[in-house]
């Protein structure tokens, strides 16, 4: 294994400018959610040129298989392929050149590495017995979410998988290190839509209209105490309005505001609870001030659970390959990732890689206008991606 780990790391190092300028093409040309076509033709094209042969799965998504030896396990590698809508404040040379959308998140690199990673294992296919499986994921930033349908396109039969890996850059850790944490480790995201109706007109004459503005108000404030009174103190839930759109003037009461938001949470049964306290919660409210309120949920992605025997053994490999010391134990975070729907179909594990560089340059979080990466992250990336795979093959 040591003698393997080496080559694993020379080819990472080898393949290291290759990473870079598949990450920059793709910077440079990101597309929205499901709408990844010269993004998939691109992957394809790549993938081709080392020897596999991927075929369409969920639309704009990929899957391809690297045979080792036969027999043996099998074990996929995820990457999502897809943007944001978000124009770049960052004068790059590999700045995107679709405007208002952007790979604000980071899956350019997570792309780029998986395909770099596919290069070294195909290299290295005679080395290890059984199938290294690659899921190029449309659609990650938004609901359904790729996930779900790459699983009902077959993505997991033919061969199934007996594990899943996958990897997202985290700007708050250096290049070098990475983190991750065994159990519940990322919340169910569900998005928020309202529109209080009440009765316009003149500011000056409030008497003769229901001013749907003031009932939203007190609802904003109202509905805060879901998470603060009614959800159990030990359990972390988040309820957040984001868009709040009342197009009156400044003497014109408008006739409806419309309202999105987000709910999330680490507990499956007290999301569903949630649900049902925000409904009576929206239309009891409204209606005790003569207005009416509609309120759409829409069911987002599941709660992120990573193995933990899995787990285990992403870590042991990881402090082979990087050192003890780089190997970080994460907190719980509430953000969502539809790779949750892969951790409830077989035994996954969910990883970040530090991007960060040592001088504090690109700590810009995800989704924002001037999120970058050191680029010295892809070797990282992709050497370790090979190595966990080559690890969970038994190599």
């Amino acid at each position: 294994m040591p003698a393997l780990l080496a080559r694993v790391q020379a080819l990472a190092a080898a393949h290291a400018a290759d990473a870079v300028a598949l990450r920059r093409h793709l910077h440079a040309h990101p597309e929205l959610s499901f709408k990844e076509h010269n993004t998939a033709a691109f992957v394809a094209g790549e993938l081709r040129k080392i020897g596999l042969d991927p075929r369409p799965c969920a639309g704009t998504g990929l899957v391809a298989l690297i045979e080792g030896r036969p027999g043996g396990p099998v074990v996929a590698l995820r990457a999502d392929m897809d943007a944001l809508p978000i124009t770049e404040a960052n004068e790059v040379a590999y700045k995107s050149t679709n405007p208002g959308v952007m790979h604000a998140c980071g899956h350019d690199a997570h792309t780029a590495s998986l395909l770099g990673a596919a290069r070294i294992l195909t290299e290295l296919k005679t080395e290890f017995t059984g199938t290294v499986k690659l899921f190029f994921q449309p659609g990650e930033e938004q609901i359904p979410g790729g996930a779900s349908l790459m699983i009902a396109d077959g993505a997991l039969q033919n061969p199934a998988p007996g594990s899943i890996l996958g990897q997202h850059v985290f700007p708050k850790l250096p290049v070098g290190q990475i983190g991750l944490r065994s159990g519940r480790y990322m919340a169910s995201a569900d998005e928020l839509y309202l529109t209080v109706r009440g009765q316009g007109g003149h500011g000056a004459m409030p008497e003769l209209n229901l001013d749907p503005v003031l009932v939203a108000a007190h609802l904003i404030v109202a509905a805060q105490q879901i998470v603060s009174r009614r959800a159990n103190p030990k359990m972390p839930s988040v309820l957040s309005f984001g868009k709040v759109m009342a197009n009156g003037a400044t003497n014109v009461i408008p006739n409806e505001v419309y309202i999105e938001g987000t709910f999330r949470t680490l507990d499956e049964g007290w999301r569903t609870e949630a649900h049902g306290h925000l409904r009576r919660l929206c239309e009891g409210l409204a209606d005790s001030m003569g207005a009416v309120c509609d309120l759409e949920i829409r069911r987002g992605y599941p709660c992120l659970d990573n193995d933990p025997a899995a787990t285990a053994r992403v870590k042991a490999a990881a402090q082979a390959y990087l050192g003890p010391e780089n190997v970080i134990d994460l907190d719980q975070w509430l953000a969502a990732e539809d790779f949750a729907y892969f951790s409830q179909a077989a035994p996954a594990c969910f990883y970040r890689l530090g991007t960060r560089a040592p001088d504090g340059r690109f700590g810009a979080s995800v989704h924002t206008p001037v999120f970058d990466i050191d680029e010295d992250a892809l070797t990282v990336g992709t050497g370790l991606m090979a190595w966990l795979a080559l690890n969970e093959l038994g190599a």
